[in-house]
């Protein structure tokens, strides 16, 4: 499809590791290589910033400590500065990754410019955002009003649209974009890295990535994991997007220490998902999982709660195999079988790298974000 120009796209997201901060960059990263020019406005450089193109900025936002208010207010200084960005590089598209306080934040700025300034507003919800924050009656209201305001509102799964739907009681469109993933080339081979990690020939690697927060429930992941046998057949890999210190007494009375590798923070999660064997996932709530995606692109397959928009993502005894939440035995017996049954773990990972192809490339996605911002901008718009 020809379209009639490069847009200005200003993204707001999340600087932290979590699927909407580390999608947020991705999608900026793949806009630029498309030749459209990226400004992406946060407190701090997004995790995994895209850092090696020309078309792609960042402007910080800087929060003052000001007595007179009890806690620091990042929206209004935010606001401010998605205003200016706006105004000085005349952005056609504000796509604000989460609902409070960036929607909201966005809407603001918007009013704040003169209408031939002023951009389309894309909100794109990830899960918190409505299933925690929009349950609180103190920010039900503002995201209802951000999202009744917004140019266009995007979801991460039919799962998140439904649930926006029921628990903010919105009337307006809720378009379905699902989460992508574009791996780099590992620098190492699966073989170096499994050296590396001291994993045994014959020994599966399992894996677990996520920022660590309550809703993935790492308590379940670690009782599961103690319950394999033999636990020589076995290394559990923790690609730990926070500090996971609160974490390490229950790992030694499980008595998991010997096969617990923890890794913090990593940018180059190629390296090590090509090592993995088996990827685990035991949220309470997740409305994609986006490191599911990640793992199919490797040809590792999941085993993983049955919560949320996961079933959009695992097909279930096709690519992966899904576990009532909670059940931590029947989750650890399902681990362990897989554990021994290699050909069938080889099957569910070829077919889930199929599967990331077909449905959650960038090649796929990318182009319904963009199809989106034309959509709703002004076919000409005086760019000087």
């Amino acid at each position: 499809m020809t379209h009639p120009r490069p847009l200005k796209v200003g993204i707001v997201c999340y600087p932290t590791v979590g699927g909407s901060g580390i999608l947020a960059a991705a999608l900026g990263e793949e806009l630029a290589a498309r030749g459209h020019e990226v400004h992406f406005i946060s407190s701090e450089r997004p995790f995994r910033f895209p850092d090696q193109s020309a078309r792609v900025h960042f402007h910080p936002v800087s929060v003052n400590k000001y007595e007179l208010f009890r806690y620091p207010d990042y929206t209004l200084p935010l606001s401010v500065k998605m205003a200016e960005v706006s105004r000085d590089y005349r952005l056609d598209v504000l796509h604000a990754h989460y609902a409070v306080p960036h929607a909201t934040s966005a809407i603001l700025a918007r009013s704040m410019l003169p209408q031939d300034l002023q951009p389309r507003v894309v909100t794109t919800l990830h899960g918190t955002d409505t299933t925690l924050l929009g349950r609180d009656a103190n920010y039900g209201p503002a995201i209802r009003y951000a999202l009744d305001c917004s140019d266009a509102v995007t979801a991460v799964s039919e799962f998140l649209k439904r649930e926006t739907h029921r628990l903010l009681d919105v009337s307006r469109e809720v378009e379905v974009i699902h989460n992508f993933y574009k791996p780099r080339q590992p620098r190492q081979s699966r073989e170096a890295v499994r050296n590396e990690l001291g994993i045994a020939n014959g020994q599966a690697l399992l894996l677990h990535s996520s920022n660590l927060r309550s809703l993935k429930r790492v308590d379940l992941l670690l009782a599961a994991v103690a319950a394999i046998r033999p636990r020589e057949s076995f290394k559990l890999m923790i690609l730990a997007g926070e500090d996971f210190s609160p974490f390490t007494s229950e790992v030694l009375r499980l008595g998991l220490q010997d096969q617990v590798i923890v890794l913090d923070r990593v940018k180059d999660i190629e390296e090590y998902l090509q090592a993995a064997d088996l990827n685990l996932v035991t949220s309470e709530s997740e409305s994609f999982c986006l490191s599911i995606l990640e793992a199919m692109c490797f040809g590792c397959p999941s085993v993983a709660m049955r919560v949320g928009g996961i079933p959009e993502v695992i097909d279930d005894n096709r690519s992966g195999q899904l576990v009532p939440f909670g059940e931590v035995a029947e989750f650890a017996a399902t681990v362990e079988a897989l554990i021994r049954d290699t050909q069938r773990r080889l099957e569910f990972g070829q077919a889930g790298k199929a599967i990331a192809q077909e449905r959650f490339s960038a090649e796929r996605i990318v182009p319904k974000y963009e199809s989106l911002y034309y959509r709703i901008c002004p076919v000409t718009k005086n760019n000087a």
